[in-house]
């Protein structure tokens, strides 16, 4: 383990008056194959919980999770979290809910495309004993969101969607796409964790690849029941975190799947149900993957890749007036022959911020088809942050 900075934990303290605390560890020694698209949770008892999707040995790609025993310097050995045999298993992420009930969600690709991915999800009360979780549910989140192919052809006007990788049909295929039900209700992917609302709503922010837009699965009923909220259409937007200012305002950051080259971003004043024109931010954005947390003090946190065309630097920012400006920034990674992408962070019970994320590091000859893939564990406070590089 590489610590660069490790003081006693003071609580959540002013940022101002607390020494800047650093530690990061690899979960597990990085290997060739896929590793991918983690999440974390911090358990009752103080352990980390982490997912994500990877080899499994003798299935396709399947859901894999360790675990960090409050105290231990080095999370254990590697489980499975779930593998549909013959099925790519995917992103993941995770959540405790007012029951102290564990959450896992991730989807399972059934054609050749993510157009075909099924929403899953498993729930375990017995989750903080050494090894895989002991589930007591599991499931499909299936949506329906009403009809948005007018409103998304008049939006799209006379552009093209992008095509995702092994998608069917031709060059005007995902057009003539928005008006199928099949395709408006499947396809749907989590990536960042769940926002459970004042009211106890839970907002499961959600994607496709189908159109690049996003959308949020509801639930009123601690998780019993989900439905669609209306969807977030900018044809690019992808991959949504949800805050929640003061004010009840919900702001999702997106990542940009089109050409823009910036953090997308959408408001909510409905708690999630229906949401305003998507925009831009001035943040870059490269096409990968961000995540965001509100802190205890009320801060905004934000990880993401700073450049619009690499995902080899990865830095973390403050804001002090919920997301309207970004005035601390510093660097957690910035190599020109990695990559360091699909951040999941959370603030666990005593101030400290874990932050997971994909960590694909090039051979010294500097082959990047030959990168060993990784997921790394970083834990710092805000004061870090705010120290910059």
């Amino acid at each position: 383990m590489n610590v660069l900075v490790l003081v006693a934990l003071a609580g959540f303290a002013d940022p101002a008056a607390e020494a800047p605390r650093y530690e990061a560890e690899q979960i597990f020694t990085p290997v060739e194959k896929q590793t991918h698209a983690p999440g974390i949770v911090e358990c009752a008892n103080g352990d980390l919980l982490a997912s994500w999707y990877g080899d499994a040995g003798d299935s396709d790609a399947a859901v894999l999770g360790a675990r960090k025993t409050k105290g231990e310097d080095a999370w254990s050995e590697q489980f499975v979290l779930a593998d549909r045999r013959g099925f790519p298993d995917c992103n993941t992420c995770m959540m405790i809910d007012g029951q102290a009930r564990l959450w896992l969600f991730w989807p399972t690709v059934v054609g050749g495309s993510w157009e075909s991915c099924l929403m899953n999800y498993r729930v375990s009360a017995s989750y903080q004993d050494p090894g895989a979780p002991k589930w007591d549910r599991e499931g499909l989140i299936l949506l329906k969101p009403d009809n948005f192919r007018d409103e998304a052809l008049k939006l799209l006007g006379d552009r093209k969607i992008r095509k995702p990788r092994g998608a069917i049909g031709g060059p005007d295929a995902q057009r003539e796409k928005l008006g199928d039900p099949l395709y408006q209700r499947m396809g749907w992917a989590p990536r960042c964790k769940p926002t459970v609302l004042p009211s106890g709503r839970i907002l499961l922010p959600l994607y496709t690849d189908t159109f690049a837009i996003s959308i949020m699965a509801v639930s009123d009923d601690d998780g019993s029941t989900w439905y669609a909220s209306k969807p977030l259409i900018g044809f690019g937007n992808i991959q949504p975190t949800v805050l929640r200012r003061n004010n009840g305002t919900l702001v999702a950051y997106m990542r940009e799947n089109g050409d823009r080259d910036r953090i997308r971003v959408s408001e909510s004043t409905d708690d999630g149900l229906t949401w305003g024109t998507v925009g831009e931010t001035d943040l870059p954005n490269p096409g990968s993957g961000i995540d965001a947390v509100r802190l205890a003090n009320g801060h905004w946190l934000l990880v993401y890749n700073d450049s619009a065309s690499s995902r080899a630097s990865l830095s973390a920012a403050v804001s002090d007036d919920e997301g309207r400006t970004w005035k601390s920034k510093r660097f957690l990674e910035k190599h020109a022959e990695g990559r360091y992408h699909y951040p999941a962070v959370i603030q666990g019970s005593d101030g400290t911020i874990h932050l997971i994320y994909s960590c694909f590091i090039a051979p010294e000859n500097g082959q990047k088809q030959q990168m060993v893939k990784g997921i790394k564990h970083v834990a710092f406070n805000e004061a870090w942050i705010r120290a910059g590089d």
